[in-house]
């Protein structure tokens, strides 16, 4: 291989079969769109039925957005839709939810990939085979790996859904509002919770993050920092060697702790955490506590108007989410984006800091600037908040 030659070096070079596989994996650029397409729509359907919502489905959701749009838009004072209108809700199924979800968040996914799939210099080629095939295995199987853990990851996020904003990631169609009616349906039902009910809280949940996370603050603050997070992984060719180096053969569970190993998708592709993710880590936790926190905020708010301060459906929703299990944690170990039960109490004790010490139209400012969003210090320490920007 020539020293400018970005192609990993094969080293299944003399075997046919494999020589053919490996080329297809270096061929295919940094992210497989069809396995993570795949792999997006199995992890979403699975073995359970999918229906397609009908259309008096959709004209129900509607008539009820009417109504918490009005209440949305008077506490965040936010536009949920043009023309003081909110968007079309969108009822859909799982299938169609992991596809628009992967199509919306293509932008952020290759970003990763490319990040994953730079191929730095290295002075020193290992004289052992097999210490040259690990080596360079992970970066031959890396945009297959990313495509199955991506869509893996989005598949079993389908499968949770109930609306578009499972994550608070904001979404460049702001033209419709995806609802998977069916989970809807039949969340309310496992919960005994009236249907018009637990379709309201969706509604009330998915227009206040929609006009939320289209906020300026988001677009130049939120946003951009999940984009700088997952541009700064550095790849690791040599994390999937060192893994099988620190095992352990006479071990009567090695076997069972090479799956293991192989089953990681971080440890596949080559995704160490780099010291630069580890700066910016407060800060993004401090931002997704805080907008979090406030999404929460609204969406109580408006529920205690429509539904009643006892109502618990909220509770029932947040917990579900924080029990994603290792899908979860692969979110947050690839995205940056923390949804655990600690970050939901840390931006709601943020929240109700700011709104004890000067009512709940004091957040309003968070969301005008990137400038204004709470740095860790301040989502400890709200009063810490409202005097930089009173000062400001």
């Amino acid at each position: 291989m020539a020293d400018n030659d970005p192609t990993p070096f094969n080293p299944f070079g003399g075997m046919p079969f494999f020589n053919d596989m490996m080329r297809a994996m270096s061929q295919q650029g940094p992210l497989n769109w069809d396995l993570a397409q795949q792999f997006a729509q199995l992890g979403a359907v699975g073995d359970t039925v999918d229906p397609e919502p009908d259309a008096s489905t959709r004209i129900a959701y509607n008539a009820l957005a009417d109504i918490a749009d009005m209440h949305v838009r008077e506490i965040t004072t936010l536009s949920t839709g043009p023309r003081d209108r909110h968007v079309e809700i969108l009822t859909t199924t799982r299938a169609k939810w992991a596809q628009r979800t992967l199509t919306d968040l293509r932008p952020l996914f290759t970003n990763l990939a490319t990040a994953l799939n730079r191929h730095e210099e290295s002075p020193d080629t290992p004289d052992d085979p097999m210490a040259a095939m690990l080596a360079n295995l992970s970066s031959m199987m890396a945009p297959a790996m990313m495509g199955m853990s991506i869509g893996s990851m989005i598949g079993a996020l389908a499968s949770h859904a109930l609306g578009q904003y499972e994550l608070p990631l904001s979404r460049p169609h702001a033209s419709e509002i995806l609802v998977v009616s069916s989970s809807v349906d039949s969340f309310a039902n496992d919960w005994s919770i009236a249907t018009d009910d637990m379709r309201m809280w969706v509604l009330i949940h998915e227009l206040a993050s929609h006009a939320i996370l289209a906020s300026a603050a988001i677009d130049q603050g939120l946003t951009a920092l999940v984009q700088q997070h997952v541009s700064a992984f550095r790849p690791d060719p040599q994390a999937l060697m060192d893994s099988i180096g620190e095992l352990d053969p006479s071990d009567p569970d090695a076997m069972a702790r090479i799956q293991g190993v192989f089953s990681d998708p971080m440890v596949l592709m080559g995704a160490m955490r780099s010291p630069e993710q580890e700066a910016m880590a407060p800060l993004l936790d401090a931002h997704i506590a805080a907008v979090s926190g406030y999404i929460d905020f609204v969406v109580d708010s408006v529920s205690a108007r429509l539904l009643g301060a006892s109502s618990p459906i909220a509770e029932a929703v947040r917990r579900r989410r924080v029990e994603y299990g290792a899908d979860g944690q692969l979110i947050e170990r690839l995205l940056g984006v923390s949804l655990t039960r600690e970050q939901q109490q840390r931006g709601r004790s943020f929240v109700e800091g700011v709104v004890e010490r000067n009512g709940a139209p004091a957040l309003i400012p968070m969301l005008e600037k990137a400038e204004n969003l709470p740095t860790p210090n301040e989502v400890e320490a709200p009063g810490l908040w409202l005097a930089r920007l009173e000062l400001s």
